[in-house]
């Protein structure tokens, strides 16, 4: 799926109130216009994703902040807890749309879903409902005019950064060139690779919460550049790795962190 394909399907209903599901996560933080594939299975969250299907195709992924092991996410039931108990999530989370959906045998379901809007939680709703929801306000992406003409220049120097750390290779410079050359802007260009990276999932929710499009992309570029990024533990194929690898999903369906 193209990356023009998905920006016609990702906008959010009229109606939006700013209340989501949420699908906590530890370690997974979503960013828009990447996808991630899922693997849902427990009852709970099969409700959440059939809610989900019948009206908005909404899911809002959130990242558990407490260790493994610490809290039984497992065990906090929504319905059965005050919210106070509930194992606590990251305030910054990403809204996403349902793509695919393929039902399996024994009410399993596989899930592709793409990052639309950042959010920000404002508190947590009591629903009655097994799975937890939120109030959220979204982030809106901050251009500043003044920097208009700086902005390819900035494209540029990510994308240079980018290339320098992961595999050479003639597929990933011919990627690298089109990103360069073509129509896609820094805000979508830093989400996928910020996602994409084995970054710390607190500096990943630090760069999502960000809405100044120019300062996130500069933070970025300083994360890349100050090293130490272990690419083997990003999914790659016949060792490349680039964003139009990003763009698609990922080859192990699902990922070993998908699991509910």
């Amino acid at each position: 799926m193209s990356f023009d394909s998905i920006t016609g399907v990702t906008s959010l209903p009229d109606d939006f109130d700013g209340l989501v599901r949420l699908f906590p996560l530890p370690g997974l933080v979503l960013f828009p216009h990447a996808m991630q594939p899922l693997h849902v299975f427990e009852p709970r969250y099969v409700d959440m994703l059939r809610e989900a299907l019948a009206t908005d195709q909404l899911v809002t992924m959130a990242t558990l902040t407490t260790p493994q092991g610490s809290v039984a996410e497992d065990d906090a039931v929504p319905s059965k807890l005050p919210l106070n108990m509930l194992p606590p999530i990251a305030s910054t989370v990403c809204i996403g749309k349902i793509i695919s959906h393929a039902e399996l045998d024994d009410d399993r379901h596989n899930i592709l879903l793409v990052g639309i809007r950042r959010a920000t939680v404002r508190h947590e709703i009591e629903t009655g409902r097994p799975f937890r929801s939120a109030r959220v306000d979204l982030i809106d992406d901050f251009y500043l005019p003044a920097a208009t003409k700086k902005r390819s220049d900035l494209k540029k120097r990510l994308l240079e950064a980018f290339g320098k750390i992961i595999p050479a290779s003639e597929g990933t410079q011919k990627s690298l060139h089109d990103l360069m050359a073509g129509q896609m802007g820094v805000g979508p260009i830093t989400d996928i690779i910020a996602y994409t990276l084995p970054f710390a999932p607190d500096e990943k929710i630090r760069l999502l919460g960000m809405s100044d499009v120019d300062e996130r992309a500069e933070t970025l570029i300083r994360m890349i550049q100050r090293g130490g990024l272990d690419l083997q533990s990003v999914s790659v194929e016949e060792g490349n790795l680039d964003l139009a690898d990003a763009l698609q999903p990922r080859k192990e369906f699902p990922p070993p962190f998908s699991a509910n």
